[in-house]
């Protein structure tokens, strides 16, 4: 009697993991840069921390992070990054104080945003421009269903930044602004008399942004044509993407 009961502990147990494995959310995070990046990522909620909250990422590879279930978060790309052996050093864009990020990351940052569902529900994923650009990024979902639309930014933005909106390192443009970080203002930054869809519209900035990202956000209330859906999806989030995100 005392095997049988164990017998059957144990595939209860082997039945929970592999229903655990399944229902899990697969996001690989691949870096198609010239130069490593060192992603960051951000729970919220109170969420699993993925990844430790940052690590390197090599040029030409890539690491598999799991999700569980109702996760929410965001992942971004550091550049410029210089640790020491207890993880605490400085990145020149998405710094978020420390090797293993305990914050979001310091704009100018690109963005890819993620909430996943619960219970066959649609995950809700994004690309952002809201905080800036520093990297282009794409994101793309497999073996999901429903319309499970690619998202990203995969123009070299800085490049093409107004003055206006650069930051300059060395004498480099490493990222292009926001509008409403440069100028600080509720027509730029949606607040204010500016709060609401239809007291914020695209401006010059935004416009830019969206010309060249057709499915990023470019600015707070561009949920139309950015929030993506799908159902029980792995995703694949990539670095300087190439060709079409």
């Amino acid at each position: 009697m005392v095997f049988s009961r164990n017998l059957s502990l144990l595939v209860t147990l082997l039945l929970l993991e592999n229903t655990i494995s399944i229902s899990a959310t697969v996001f690989t995070l691949q870096n198609s840069c010239s130069y490593t990046i060192w992603p960051g990522t951000l729970s919220g909620n109170g969420g699993a921390v993925l990844g430790d909250g940052g690590f390197p990422l090599p040029p030409g590879t890539s690491v598999q992070l799991s999700a569980p279930p109702g996760w929410s978060g965001r992942f971004w790309a550091r550049t410029g990054c210089n640790f020491d052996g207890s993880g605490n050093g400085h990145c020149t864009t998405g710094d978020c104080g420390g090797l293993n990020c305990p914050g979001g990351g310091a704009p100018p940052v690109t963005l890819a945003e993620f909430t996943i569902g619960i219970n066959s529900q649609q995950d809700f994923y994004d690309v952002s421009l809201v905080d800036g650009y520093n990297v282009g990024m794409g994101v793309r979902a497999f073996g999901g269903s429903g319309a499970c639309q690619n998202a990203g930014c995969i123009a070299e933005l800085n490049a093409n930044c107004p003055a206006e909106l650069q930051m300059m390192e060395t004498g480099t443009v490493v990222a292009c602004k926001s509008a409403c970080e440069a100028f600080n203002t509720p027509e730029f930054c949606c607040t204010g008399d500016h709060s609401t869809p239809q007291t914020c519209s695209p401006t010059s900035y935004s416009e830019m942004f969206k010309s060249a990202c057709p499915t990023a956000y470019s600015y707070a209330y561009d949920d139309a044509s950015s929030t993506c859906t799908c159902t029980g999806s792995d995703y694949l989030i990539a670095f300087c993407p190439t060709g079409s995100s």
